[in-house]
């Protein structure tokens, strides 16, 4: 990336940080966090994988990334003290990133783990593909799947019109709002695999592992930030 790209990703006139976009990557033992936190600095941005309270309040942004069961994220999360602190974040307007686990524990409740409550800050429920009726593909749903985006959503912005992204999971969120979805893939049905309200955006797919396609998306919600701290 030349120098120019990156310092779109820098804040002009602030000293925190010297300036540069901090990410608050949330470390609570479950995800990819260190492939998440290179392709960040792969881009410009400055990121903590961490599970500090003032750091992530501090942040400019905060990720929730995830791979695992439900219901061991959420204790997880409740073992830190940041099932709170994440909610705050969120609902203060902190732009927010959530990541295949991630997404999910942003719901109500999960298929998957009967009894947890999410971080309930999206109005829904996750349901898995086993539960589908006449559902008969091979669960997980792994590797790259085609996007149905609404055009709506920045996240898409420069991307193709109907991107491809790398899938691992078996489980998906039905948001009780439709408006809150950001786009649709088809996996013998068709769901739910990004939703967005205000500065909340979270996706069913991996950017991180979906190469250039994934870093210009991760690219787009670093500009989302750079433009809510512009002056």
């Amino acid at each position: 990336m030349s120098l120019g790209q990156r310092k779109k990703f820098q804040l002009e006139e602030r000293a925190h940080h010297n300036g540069v976009i901090m990410i608050a990557i949330i470390d609570y033992g479950m995800g990819n966090l260190r492939s998440v936190q290179k392709a960040f600095e792969s881009l410009g941005a400055l990121s903590q994988v961490t599970a500090d309270l003032d750091r992530v309040r501090a942040a400019d942004a905060v990720v929730l990334p995830g791979v695992g069961a439900f219901g061991a994220a959420m204790a997880r999360l409740h073992e830190a003290g940041l099932v709170a602190p994440l909610r705050t974040v969120i609902e203060r307007g902190k732009p927010f990133l959530g990541i295949c686990l991630g997404l999910q524990l942003l719901f109500e409740s999960s298929e998957e783990s009967p009894g947890v409550e999410g971080l309930s800050v999206l109005k829904g429920h996750v349901v898995g593909f086993h539960s589908r009726e006449g559902f008969s593909l091979p669960v997980p749903h792994i590797g790259w799947n085609q996007l149905l985006p609404t055009p709506r959503c920045p996240l898409w912005q420069g991307l193709p019109a109907q991107p491809f992204f790398y899938f691992l999971h078996s489980f998906y969120p039905e948001p009780a709002e439709p408006d809150l979805i950001a786009a649709w893939c088809d996996y013998g049905v068709r769901f739910p695999c990004a939703v967005q309200q205000g500065n909340l955006f979270a996706v069913q797919f991996h950017p991180e592992k979906s190469g250039a396609v994934g870093l210009s998306l991760l690219k787009n919600f670093l500009l989302q930030v750079v433009d809510m701290h512009r002056p």
